[in-house]
Parts: structure tokens; sequence; C-alpha cells
């Protein structure tokens, strides 16, 4: 990781997750202003495809939307979860959706995901996530 202050998150990589190609530009741009990188999935099953596609430890988080087409981001997530390479458990993965009561947050963790953003996702709030390493909802 660089020590650029202002770019904390220079050289990682993070698989967004996101159906609405608005919503999907607007993390890409919020990323790129912390200094990531990040590849965009339209779909659940894109998204883990291109997460087992890659090299593990390559995406060092996946924001996932939970209301996708094809497969919901709940899927997705215990799909990668289930996937037999060493990241599979411990890579971080954002829940990002409008339901954001007490059974959402309930309902995305036990599916796997490590934390559960509301939308829209408060920029200040994504990036604390992002370099605590730690879970929170």
């Amino acid at each position: 990781m660089s020590t650029n202050d202002n770019k904390p998150l220079d050289g990682q990589n993070i698989l967004v997750a996101e159906d609405v190609e608005l919503n999907a530009e607007m993390m890409r741009f919020i990323l790129a202003e912390y200094g990531a990188s990040s590849d965009i999935a339209a779909n659940g099953e894109i998204a883990v495809k291109l997460f087992s596609d890659s090299t593990p430890g390559y995406y060092s988080a996946v924001l996932m939307d939970v209301s996708m087409p094809v497969m919901d981001g709940l899927t997705a997530a215990r799909t990668i979860r289930e996937l037999d390479r060493s990241d599979a458990e411990s890579v971080p993965i954002i829940a990002m959706t409008a339901n954001s009561g007490s059974e959402d947050i309930d309902i995305s963790l036990k599916a796997g995901m490590n934390a559960h953003l509301a939308k829209p996702v408060d920029p200040s709030a994504l990036f604390k996530l992002l370099t605590s390493g730690s879970d929170e909802k």
C-alpha cells in the first residue's frame, strides 16, 4: 500500500457487483479518488466468475449489491465463501442495499458478508470499512 495520504487505497483492487450502471460508475469514481482500481460486475454471477478467475489475493474487497438480476448478492456472497481458494473465506464482502433494517443486516451477515452499507453509500463510511480491517455494520 502506498504511503500517499491522498490515495490511501493505492494499489488495491476492489470488485464492485452493481447492476445499476450509474451506481457502479459512482462507486468506481469514489474508489479511484482513494486510489483503488475496480472491476464492475453487473450481477452476482459475473461477480463470482471475476472473483474465481482472479489470482488469490487480487481483490482486497468485494462491494456487493444485494438485489441484482441473474444471481443476487446474497447468493453470490455465499458462493464466493464456498470457493476452494485461499482468500474465499477472508476477503471482505460488504453489502450495499437500500434495505438497512436490522433483519436486512442479519441476512447479509448470515450470507457471509462482513458489513452492510445503506444506499446511497456514504463515501466516508465506505472508506472507513475499507481501511479498518474489522467487521462493522
